[in-house]
């Protein structure tokens, strides 16, 4: 397969997105790909990144390409799990501690530092509203942090997330529970589980 059917290939299956990492993964060289990118009219949209004149840019996908240790938590994870039918106000994440965000927080994202055994714990891939995927803490991980946040989250995204997974047949109550005790927070948790299942 020659460089300019690779290339084709890579946006085909990165929904319209070059990246210069994975570029160089497949042995193409920059000097290459930036021909490549003036020849097809991409545009640069972050260090590293272009997409094809049809895309519209998926900020979270960039901002998980441009930072791999960004994991989606809060409503941002509630929102893409289909747990609240709002769009999150702010993108909300979670890094492991001693990570700067300094960077992120300037782009008024909400930066959560957890310990990295709590940091690694129900990390999964879901698609973007844009259909690219992105990491995410599962619902069970979602729903353990909303129980211990209620304070600070809006009545109407609590209620219909907490309603919402509890009645979903695939809900995994023992991953639910098994969460619960390691944020130390199992007997809230069970409240809710014992009155809503």
């Amino acid at each position: 397969m020659n460089k300019k059917t690779l290339l084709h290939q890579l946006i085909e299956n990165n929904n319209g997105y070059l990246l210069t990492s994975l570029a160089e993964k497949n042995n193409i060289s920059r000097t290459y790909l930036s021909q490549y990118v003036r020849e097809h009219g991409m545009e640069k949209i972050a260090r590293g990144i272009y997409i094809t004149d049809d895309v519209w840019p998926d900020e979270l996908f960039i901002m998980q390409v441009r930072n791999p240790t960004v994991i989606f938590c809060g409503e941002t994870a509630l929102f893409l799990h289909g747990l609240i039918d709002r769009e999150y106000k702010e993108i909300c994440i979670t890094v492991p501690t001693g990570y700067n965000a300094a960077h992120l927080k300037a782009e008024n994202v909400q930066v959560k530092y957890v310990p990295k055994p709590i940091y690694d714990m129900g990390i999964c891939n879901v698609p973007s509203h844009s259909g690219n995927m992105v990491k995410v803490y599962d619902k069970e991980r979602c729903i353990c942090e909303l129980i211990r946040d209620r304070k600070k989250t809006e009545v109407q995204n609590f209620q219909t997330a907490i309603k919402d997974y509890m009645s979903n047949e695939e809900k995994q109550l023992a991953r639910l529970a098994k969460y619960a005790e390691k944020l130390n927070i199992r007997d809230e948790v069970m409240k809710y589980v014992e009155v809503l299942v």
